[in-house]
């Protein structure tokens, strides 16, 4: 139990979608209240205050796809490389994340579902909040940085064991809708709760539609590892700008999706429907060199990873910097941006009743930014984790 955290003179951006000048008090890792205006009543003497004049108060960034970070990766498989992950993430912004596996042997992949069973979140650090699990059930043609030893048809007998060796942990799985021809596998996740991503997919547009019919509600980093618009077939990225029930991860990171095609998306598919990730590996918060993914060699420079042959092997990616970029797109606004990098993925994941958005109750993931953006706060759960110049 904590005495708690009381915020004063933030502009906050509420979940409603209004902006108040108030003061907030976090309690035992939950919003208790939130004030318009400036209060009368004495803080406790034990309990912290932050001086937000000048700031303003968005949610905390839930980043839903991440291999890693800090040197560590999920499929360590240990509970220090989650630890790893968690300790760097608030720097960025990040409160919560789903750690993201990668096709891998079937025992790799078990030994790190079962890391995550048996992980337990700490305070003071981002909150793991479940399994993202890319592959191995995608297409090897448009494998990407995915191992094609491990690739694999979808299982449905073997996704439940994973499913049940995570402690039903997995709330996001990224497929190859192709190679589920009666979209039974695709239709039982998905009453099951699970969010079925197409990625690493070689669908067009009528593929993905029938995808979509099935259960799929998400595309695995929009133009990555998918068919683009080509004038005879719009292809899987036509189908992000066409359906209005899909949403799409995006990479902004301009390496991934070039500056100008992020606006092309942005004008296309809008804030309501796109959601930031990093699709971060191990190098993220590290100097540039060698690493591995997946046990492949990775090669690292200022602004990108690559395998061998110059295949894109995840990014290096902030969230932070990824909002920024976003928030300089043409119509792009702070509320656009809390709806990319906070209210969608809490609600294509199932979260959205405890995370995404500033409301009495809910979790106290905060993030104090200044007018450039900037984090000088991020609160995981009602504690400061991270404090910026």
């Amino acid at each position: 139990m904590h005495a708690g955290l009381y915020i004063k003179n933030a502009i906050i951006f509420l979940e409603d979608g209004k902006e108040i000048k108030g003061d907030m008090y976090l309690q035992d890792g939950k919003i208790k209240t939130i004030h318009k205006g400036p209060q009368s009543q004495e803080v406790q003497e034990n309990v912290q205050v932050i001086d937000a004049t000048n700031l303003t108060a968005i949610p905390g960034f839930i980043d839903g796809h991440i291999h890693g970070a800090n040197g560590a990766d999920t499929m360590d498989a240990t509970e220090e490389a989650l630890d790893q992950m968690a300790t760097l993430l608030p720097k960025e912004g990040t409160t919560s994340f789903l750690a993201t596996t990668i096709t891998q042997s079937p025992e790799n992949i078990d030994k790190a579902l079962q890391n995550v069973a048996n992980y337990t979140n700490k305070e003071a650090q981002a909150e793991m909040i479940g399994v993202h699990l890319e592959g191995p059930f995608v297409e090897k043609s448009k494998a990407g940085a995915q191992p094609l030893e491990y690739i694999m048809e979808p299982d449905l007998d073997r996704f439940m064991k994973w499913q049940e060796i995570s402690g039903n942990a997995i709330r996001t799985v990224t497929m190859a809708p192709e190679h589920d021809q009666d979209g039974t596998f695709i239709s039982t996740l998905n009453k099951n709760g699970i969010n079925v991503s197409a990625g690493h997919t070689d669908l067009g547009y009528e593929g993905i539609k029938k995808a979509v019919e099935q259960g799929v509600g998400q595309l695995t980093h929009l133009c990555n590892a998918m068919n683009g618009i080509h004038h005879r077939d719009i292809g899987a990225v036509g189908a992000a700008f066409q359906l209005e029930d899909l949403r799409a991860e995006l990479i902004a990171d301009g390496v991934h999706v070039v500056p100008g095609m992020l606006q092309l998306i942005y004008d296309n598919v809008g804030s309501d429907r796109l959601i930031l990730i990093t699709d971060a590996m191990r190098a993220k918060g590290l100097p540039a060199g060698d690493y591995e993914l997946g046990g492949q060699p990775v090669k690292v420079n200022e602004d990108r990873a690559v395998l061998e042959d110059g295949t894109l092997a995840g990014s290096i990616l902030k969230m932070d910097d990824g909002a920024r970029r976003l928030l300089g797109l043409n119509g792009a606004t702070i509320k656009d941006v809390i709806k990319m990098a906070s209210v969608n993925p809490a609600k294509q994941i199932g979260v959205y009743n405890r995370k995404g958005s500033i409301t009495e109750g809910k979790d106290a993931d905060i993030l104090l930014v200044d007018d450039n953006f900037n984090i000088k706060y991020t609160i995981c759960r009602g504690i400061i984790t991270w404090e910026g110049e």
